[in-house]
């Protein structure tokens, strides 16, 4: 936690700690944060059951206005329904190279299985214990000699020089152009005879051997946006949406009345409201035969 804290404070760190919680009163990284003007709650989960204390946990994040979680040393199982709530915004640092040793005594487990390296991980929480998506590792070289205490001072140093910028990378990540691509793709390319090319400097998306339905832009013409062109119905949605909210969307430069441009750099992108957009866009090209068999498929 002192490790992330403290990065905060370089000007170019993209995250801001607000909260710092923990069920245990007695935590040193209270009486840190508290030094540093850092908002801080504590309470014992004893006497709580977990659905009622993760609760809490959850409305003091809230209250403070948190938008990702970061896990730092918090030993306690996390209800299913804490981790829905904060599904892709809450990360942890594990002490051993996942997928190994999940749980506990990582560090004697390596060294009982005469591994050559220890090391750290940092991961998406999800609900099965050290089981999300991996976002980076150090290995930590096992040493001749080492106890689980020499290995767990080692693998601490690279623990406290990974997190931070994890995080940052984390917390930016959904106004990274590779990333946001890559989620387009993944919606683009799930609907029926879908395929990718490059058209006006751009990664566009249509029916194979027929019309695009989507493109996704990065600062193109030197806009300044990533976002992503899908088709509408003409002018009068167009000006609809745009005067709904000019922020997201906008007319793009060359494309006329038929689309409209929707902003993912935000960092508060709708992905099931852009999988419509793009199933709708689809819908709106795609040969009559082909759209039927669409429109029965979802019928069931």
């Amino acid at each position: 936690m002192a490790a992330l804290l403290y990065a905060a404070k370089a000007a170019d760190c993209p995250y801001e700690l607000v909260l710092v919680a923990s069920n245990d009163p007695d935590a040193p990284g209270l009486a840190i944060a508290e030094a540093e003007g850092i908002a801080t709650w504590s309470l014992s989960h004893k006497g709580l059951n977990r659905d009622a204390f993760d609760a809490l946990v959850d409305e003091r994040l809230r209250d403070a206005g948190a938008e990702f979680v970061a896990l730092a040393g918090y030993m306690r199982i996390l209800s299913d329904d804490f981790v829905e709530r904060w599904a892709g915004r809450m990360i942890n640092i594990h002490p051993s190279l996942l997928p190994l040793y999940k749980g506990l005594d990582t560090h004697q487990r390596a060294i009982d299985a005469g591994d050559r390296f220890g090391g750290c991980s940092i991961h998406i929480v999800t609900p099965g214990v050290d089981d999300g998506p991996v976002l980076a590792q150090t290995p930590v070289a096992i040493m001749a000699g080492d106890t689980v205490e020499t290995l767990a001072a080692r693998v601490r140093i690279a623990e406290h020089q990974l997190y931070p910028p994890t995080l940052a990378a984390f917390v930016m990540r959904e106004r990274s152009p590779g990333w946001l691509l890559g989620r387009v793709r993944e919606l683009a390319m799930a609907l029926p005879e879908a395929d990718e090319v490059t058209s006006h400097g751009m990664p566009c998306f249509g029916i194979v051997k027929g019309k695009k339905f989507a493109y996704f832009t990065e600062d193109h013409h030197g806009d300044g946006k990533t976002a992503i062109l899908v088709k509408i119905s003409g002018a009068d949605e167009q000006a609809a949406l745009i005067e709904m909210d000019a922020a997201r969307y906008y007319r793009p430069a060359y494309f006329g009345d038929g689309w409209i441009g929707i902003r993912l750099d935000l960092g508060d992108t709708d992905w099931d409201a852009i999988g419509e957009w793009l199933r709708k866009s689809w819908l709106a090209v795609a040969p009559k035969k082909l759209a039927g068999l669409m429109g029965v498929a979802e019928a069931f």
